[in-house]
Parts: C-alpha cells; sequence; structure tokens
C-alpha cells in the first residue's frame, strides 16, 4: 500500500515515524484541571452580539473594495429609504 504513494508521502511517513513527539510540559502544569468543568460555547452569544459579518456575493465585492465604501453605500441606501418613506406618508 504504501509503495502506491507518491514519494512526498512516503518520506512523510518514514519521518513521522523517526520523530518522537519531545513534550517539555511538566507533571505539575498538568492540563486536565483547566479544561475540567468547561462549558462549551460560553462566549458564543456574547462574541455574535458583537460581530456583525457579511459575506458578499462577489459582484457587490467588486464594486466595493473596502468596509468603507460598502458603509456608505448602505448609509446612502437607508436615506433613500427614508426618503421614500417620508414622501409616501405626506402624499396621503
Amino acid at each position: 500500500m504504501l509503495a502506491d504513494q507518491p514519494p512526498w508521502f512516503q518520506n512523510c511517513l518514514v519521518a513521522r515515524k523517526k520523530t518522537e513527539i519531545n513534550d517539555e510540559l511538566r507533571p505539575e502544569h498538568d492540563m486536565k484541571p483547566l479544561l475540567k468543568g468547561g462549558i462549551r460555547g460560553k462566549y458564543t452569544a456574547r462574541y455574535r452580539a458583537g460581530t456583525n459579518l457579511m459575506l458578499l456575493e462577489p459582484e457587490v465585492a467588486k464594486a466595493f473594495p473596502n468596509e468603507k465604501d460598502v458603509n456608505e453605500a448602505l448609509k446612502l441606501v437607508i436615506k433613500l429609504k427614508q426618503v421614500q418613506e417620508n414622501a409616501s406618508q405626506n402624499a396621503k
């Protein structure tokens, strides 16, 4: 099976077998107690609340190459929407 693999892969396996793990962590620095009792996803909601990442479609990203341009365009859209809403309310 190893003979079927490319030479670079064979070399990686041979090198991996020869290499021993050099763990310099002292016994008194056991990490298991630090991980014990941890809560998975404890800060997920807080992280998401402070993060506003949006995935732009390629043509949009091409038109707006940086966050400043994206923000300016979106603020203009907000202003135009407000003007349109005000105009429709005044027409009634």
